[in-house]
């Protein structure tokens, strides 16, 4: 049983859904911390101009120790705003119009007043669409508190797990030892390798939102991860 657990993103890259891809239960770990100017509530797109943020407007202020579940959503007209901006960037791609409207009705049906649950509902969407059958589980009911490394072992025992799938950067503060005596393997996941497909908007970058993929490639964007090679699902 192997399982990774991470914070929820808003439209992540490709790398976070190959991650996914890559393990039986994807844990979000949305009881940690709102980090602000973070990939929580925000991503990037290419456009004739370059890179250009979109992000998911969030009450902060006075807020400061607010978890990712407990942040609300300000504006709730964001799904249009981002969708205009989208549209202006990938008009141009091979499956804007194939794959444009199916996108455009996800962005408003993941209208809702808390960040976790625009971040759920899409990354649900998404991996539908890229054919990846695995679980995403919040972790409300799964952890009860503790350091970082200790709460990431409750949740791998509470779901059966021996493997823990964890990107490298955790290497600074994750307890290796902690979860090897309780018998759960750490296996470090490797973001590098992927390859690259035709973009628009000047040279290639990896580090963008799911979406460049997505209209660019679409039925044949699944094979552009590493993890269960298959086909776009309908």
């Amino acid at each position: 049983m192997r399982v990774a657990i991470v914070q929820s993103n808003y439209l992540p890259w490709k790398g976070y859904f190959d991650l996914i891809a890559s393990v039986d239960a994807f844990v979000l770990l949305d009881s940690a911390q709102f980090t602000k100017r973070d990939w929580r509530n925000r991503n990037r797109i290419k456009t004739a101009q370059g890179l250009r943020w979109l992000s998911v407007p969030v009450t902060t202020r006075g807020r400061f120790a607010q978890s990712i579940r407990e942040t609300r959503v300000s504006d709730r007209t964001w799904p249009e705003r981002h969708w205009r901006r989208i549209e202006a960037a990938y008009r141009g791609a091979g499956h804007f119009c194939d794959f444009g409207p199916m996108l455009a009705d996800a962005l408003r049906e993941a209208d809702a007043a808390t960040l976790s649950e625009v971040n759920l509902r899409l990354l649900r969407r998404v991996c539908s669409w890229l054919g990846i059958g695995t679980p995403l589980l919040p972790d409300a009911d799964l952890a009860e508190g503790g350091r970082a490394s200790e709460r990431l072992l409750q949740v791998c025992l509470r779901l059966g797990a021996d493997t823990y799938v964890s990107g490298p950067r955790a290497r600074d503060y994750l307890d290796v030892g902690l979860l090897a005596n309780a018998g759960v393997r750490v296996e470090w996941f490797d973001y590098g390798g992927f390859p690259p497909y035709p973009q628009l908007h000047g040279g290639f970058v990896h580090e963008v939102s799911i979406v460049d993929l997505l209209l660019n490639e679409g039925p044949a964007a699944r094979r552009f991860l590493k993890a269960r090679p298959g086909a776009l699902a309908s």
